[in-house]
């Protein structure tokens, strides 16, 4: 009998890509998917371990979902992804009506894993550990560990392989039926942040080869994708451990060359890590648009440096001199963290300085707060919570206005338009990110969702355009 389950997918666009691994093993091994959770025997919560409010979201869904059983056909609410790994044998302490907590390790053996919960064998909630120490220290030899395990899936996957996904040892099943899709190049991260965990449960920096990733990024584009979204904790790294600090150079003119794709978009660009080979082929190479999402954080060099990262305003205000010097209407986003360890107000005078300098098209505001697992958190000079909370609004109302007012400053631009609504006639720009950015809006028109509509802006409204078909 066909068993059901539900995906519920919380957080990044990552972790997207690992509900669709997810699904496509599922799938493959005869589980029926479903939409909605109430009609589902599992119901799969896929969770965000990143900050506070991601956490909150993670449990509140996991007992929304637990409040079913009984009630209708759910047996079981088993949770993965990076809380779920994060916390392990905590989080399942916390939340006892949760079926079971999954490990990033048990995702090969996802079907086996849910058949025995369902059928009532209790799992073994795993410990977190340091995920850094699963691989070696040096990069070159992390690629080769990487090889072998991915030669030694294709022979355990190979029953399947030809049924679902991308071949070779990836399963991928499309959970919707966007025009665009992310497409993971490389997982983990090297970065030793003072205030990020996510080293710690997602382990060392581990680049995909180019093969695999065109691979998928074919597959993608023969499954209804024309936008891809490159995705990693840090993509200006893809390829220092496959010996090739300028892969991804080399890799953009390949995936261009996949006929159905009509736009490629980096995504999570350590400014540090920039470099002008990188910036040329994002602005140069057809079908890269040019968008540059750049994780600032702060701009104080106190700050940064307390918070082991480089840079500082000067340097970062000629970083964006020099992309929109060769690009003047690119598009750049990046976030930033209020009210880190040690912030004074002057450090916080030269963040509102710096945003105000930026002309950024898109900005994520974040307060501070302790995470377990990480450097800051044994820091001293802990800022009051309220004066956070306080400068968080403040910086926020600004940056409302920074982004219209560069919103603003396009009208009369011709873009592109990707339609992804067309019951709201919207889409999103070549400058764009998805789901994080603004969109572009169509009135009277009637354009169908993955269509491309050549476009002169007319109008804003915050950080939206309105625009005019040409």
């Amino acid at each position: 009998m066909k068993r059901t389950v539900a995906l519920v997918t919380l957080g990044c666009a990552r972790n997207e890509v690992d509900s669709e691994e997810l699904a496509g093993r599922l799938e493959a091994d005869g589980w029926t998917l479903v939409d909605d959770v109430e009609l589902a025997e599992v119901a799969l919560v896929n969770t965000c371990g990143f900050i506070e409010s991601a956490k909150k979201d993670s449990i509140d869904t996991l007992l929304e979902a637990n409040s079913l059983k009984g009630h209708g056909v759910t047996r079981a609410v088993v949770a993965v992804g990076c809380m779920a790994e994060r916390y392990g044998n905590e989080l399942a302490d916390a939340l006892p009506e949760t079926d079971a907590i999954l490990g990033f390790d048990d995702y090969r053996d996802i079907s086996a894993r849910l058949q025995a919960i369902v059928a009532g064998e209790k799992h073994q909630t795993h410990t977190p550990k340091d995920r850094r120490a699963l691989l070696p220290i040096s990069p070159v030899e992390r690629a080769q560990v990487r090889d072998a395990q991915v030669r030694d899936a294709q022979v355990r996957d190979a029953q399947h392989a030809s049924a679902v996904g991308a071949g070779g040892s990836l399963f991928r099943k499309r959970l919707g039926n966007a025009p665009w899709a992310p497409l993971k190049i490389a997982s983990g991260c090297d970065r030793r942040c003072s205030f990020c965990a996510i080293p710690y449960f997602r382990g060392s920096f581990v680049s995909r080869r180019p093969e695999e990733i065109i691979e998928e990024a074919t597959w993608l584009a023969d499954h209804g994708v024309s936008e891809l979204f490159l995705v990693s904790e840090n993509t200006t790294s893809y390829g220092k451990d496959l010996g090739d600090l300028r892969l991804m150079e080399k890799l953009l003119p390949q995936l261009a060359q996949i006929e159905a794709i009509t736009r490629i978009r980096l995504s999570y660009l350590q400014p540090a890590e920039m470099r002008p080979t990188l910036i040329q082929a994002m602005v140069e190479t057809p079908k890269v648009v040019p968008y540059f999402d750049l994780s600032f954080q702060h701009s104080s060099a106190e700050i940064l440096r307390a918070m082991r990262r480089f840079g500082d305003s000067e340097k970062f205000l000629h970083l964006i001199t020099q992309i929109r010097a060769i690009s003047p209407e690119a598009g750049i986003r990046s976030n930033v963290i209020v009210g880190f360890p040690g912030e004074s107000e002057a450090d916080y005078e030269e963040l509102i300085n710096f945003v105000s300098a930026a002309h950024l098209d898109a900005i994520g505001v974040f307060g501070y707060s302790d995470e377990d697992n990480t450097e800051a958190l044994a820091l001293g000079n802990k800022i009051d919570p309220e004066l956070i909370r306080e400068r968080v609004e403040n910086l926020a109302s600004l940056v409302d206005e920074l982004v219209s007012d560069r919103a603003s400053a396009r009208i009369g631009q011709e873009i592109s338009v990707l339609i992804e609504d067309s019951e709201l006639q919207e889409g999103r720009a070549e400058h764009q990110g998805p789901e994080v950015d603004g969109t572009t809006s169509f009135i009277g028109t009637n354009f169908h969702e993955g269509e491309y509509v050549r476009a002169r802006i007319s109008d804003t409204i915050g950080a939206d355009l309105i625009a005019e078909a040409l």
